[in-house]
């Protein structure tokens, strides 16, 4: 398994809000990126809290021998003591009150592949067919995509396309999304967050992450165009794959 991840407050914030985790163990590769909110630098405060805490619990779980219902559980459990260090926090901090964080993270052993979603960070499988986006987002605009009252399009430029529905942190309680895939001997997994799908379309990310010599490659190439299109946003993208037979990305 191989992987690699890289992170930038663009070219309009002045702080780095993002945060992400690579971990590879000889039983399983673990993955995560959170997004924060906040003011001053409650986000960066909650996406790093709410990183490590999910890990933590990642990382005490792990084991030679594990079924979908335990890694399934394991990932609950990630996402509950991320939401509630972070709930914690903020109630004890005046300066940090209302600060929260998205978080999409994976425990990925062999060729299958759980993921955990709070909020509008992504995942995605890049193979032969493209990017196939893996998680739904929760946010005002992706409510609105579903019912019908908006298209993709107006989706991009809609003045509240940031505004989120749902994040770790912000309440006592906090419900994620799970998500069971397959991964392909040549799919790649992306996780991100929204500083670069609001960025590159995602016809391009597959572009710019087929067409990379490794996944270094990839993921410079990523958020150099998400800045080039204006990088509007703190940036961070994680890809991983399985290795090949013979070892070989």
């Amino acid at each position: 398994m191989i992987a690699f991840g890289k992170s930038d407050k663009g070219c309009v914030r002045p702080t780095n809000q993002d945060a992400f985790a690579i971990d590879l163990q000889p039983e399983a590769a673990l993955l995560a990126v959170c997004d924060g909110m906040g003011g001053a630098n409650a986000g960066n405060v909650a996406s790093r809290f709410a990183i490590e805490s999910f890990m933590g619990v990642m990382r005490q779980s792990i084991k030679p021998q594990m079924d979908r219902g335990y890694i399934c559980d394991v990932l609950v459990d990630g996402v509950k003591y991320s939401n509630r260090t972070v709930f914690d926090l903020a109630g004890a901090q005046p300066e940090f009150r209302g600060m929260g964080t998205t978080l999409v993270g994976g425990l990925a052993t062999g060729n299958s592949l759980v993921l955990a979603n709070v909020g509008d960070s992504r995942a995605y499988r890049i193979g032969k067919n493209g990017a196939e986006r893996l998680t739904q987002d929760h946010s005002y605009v992706e409510e609105m995509l579903r019912r019908g009252k908006l298209t993709e399009e107006a989706a991009r430029s809609h003045p509240q396309k940031n505004l989120i529905t749902r994040a770790v942190g912000v309440e006592p309680e906090v419900d994620c999304d799970l998500y069971e895939v397959e991964l392909g001997e040549d799919d790649i997994l992306l996780l991100c967050s929204d500083g670069l799908t609001g960025m590159v379309c995602d016809e391009d990310i597959a572009a710019l992450v087929t067409q990379a010599a490794d996944l270094q490659a990839a993921v410079d190439a990523l958020i150099a165009r998400a800045l080039e299109n204006g990088g509007a946003d703190n940036v961070t993208a994680v890809l991983f794959k399985r290795e090949t037979p013979e070892g070989k990305e």
